[in-house]
């Protein structure tokens, strides 16, 4: 069964608690400790009115140079769901593509981005086939979309896709959840809640052996309100939790130069009971332009 098709619906009614725009403040500190992308649009904003003299041509440097500049300053993010993370970035100033296998979901990220009055441009992507017009100064990648990976050689191709399409000295910027929260947080236990117009009772089956969780998802969405009538339907879920070893080796292999892991709730150097972790990665095997 397809994940993330009738669920796209109520996704961002569950997921109204989560913390995007301190996600999105984070990833920009990281862009501008190590990052190559900067804002273009406040950039725009601030010199509007001051563009070439009509017909005066632009030196083929100038061109070439903003051309390079338009690629450095592009922000990919990989797995971006229903966007709310993008559009936040997007209205940051930074020049956004968005991508997810979810068609439902990228629905929902185009109706954002035409109520913010965005450029971002959404595809409808398997991120383990990724294919771009042109390089990108950033990849971010959050709320556990690589632990979706089930196999390691998806991962590594992943990673070695994003490493191609990233502009020499790019950064990549990922989280995942680690093999201890599925073990030990979330493995074999049942969580539900209840809202006026929706509810879901999420099961989680841990399998040890192949480390990967299983979630069975129940939904009830409120289709008539006066009668009360609520339509039923279910996903399942699956994700692999990953050790840090391991994925940093993933990143290795895949070509990338890991730079810096960090929990993803205090920040700092991760730990043996790091939940979530963020990697940045930079890229490798390019010749600076």
């Amino acid at each position: 069964m397809e994940a993330y098709t009738d669920f796209a619906q109520v996704y961002d009614t569950f997921m109204d608690e989560t913390p995007y725009d301190d996600w999105a403040d984070f990833l920009e500190e990281i862009i501008n400790k190590y990052g190559i992308s900067k804002p273009t649009r406040k950039k725009q904003d601030a010199v509007q009115g001051e563009g070439q003299v009509a017909g005066q041509k632009q030196p083929e440097t100038a061109l070439q140079e903003d051309i390079l500049a338009s690629e450095r300053n592009l922000v990919l993010d990989l797995g971006c769901g229903t966007g709310s993370l993008t559009e936040r970035m997007a209205a940051k100033g930074y020049d956004m593509i968005g991508v997810d296998l979810s068609q439902e979901m990228l629905g929902i990220a185009l109706n954002k981005s035409k109520e913010a009055g965005s450029s971002t441009l959404y595809l409808c992507q398997d991120m383990r086939e990724l294919e771009l017009y042109s390089t990108v100064g950033t990849v971010i990648s959050v709320c556990d979309s690589v632990n979706y990976l089930l196999e390691e050689e998806d991962v590594e191709e992943t990673f070695r896709l994003v490493n191609n399409y990233l502009y020499p000295g790019g950064i990549f910027i990922f989280d995942f959840n680690t093999l201890y929260k599925y073990e030990q947080v979330i493995g074999d236990t049942t969580i539900a809640e209840n809202r006026d117009d929706c509810s879901f009772i999420w099961e989680n089956y841990y399998h040890e052996e192949e480390h990967i969780n299983e979630y069975d998802l129940t939904i009830f969405v409120r289709q008539d309100e006066e009668d009360e009538i609520f339509r039923r339907f279910g996903e399942t879920h699956y994700q692999r939790g990953y050790t840090l070893k391991e994925m940093t080796e993933l990143v290795r292999k895949a070509g990338l130069e890991p730079v810096e892991a960090l929990d993803a709730d205090t920040h700092k150097e991760p730990t043996e009971i790091s939940e979530r972790i963020y990697i940045i990665a930079r890229e490798k095997g390019k010749e600076k332009l």
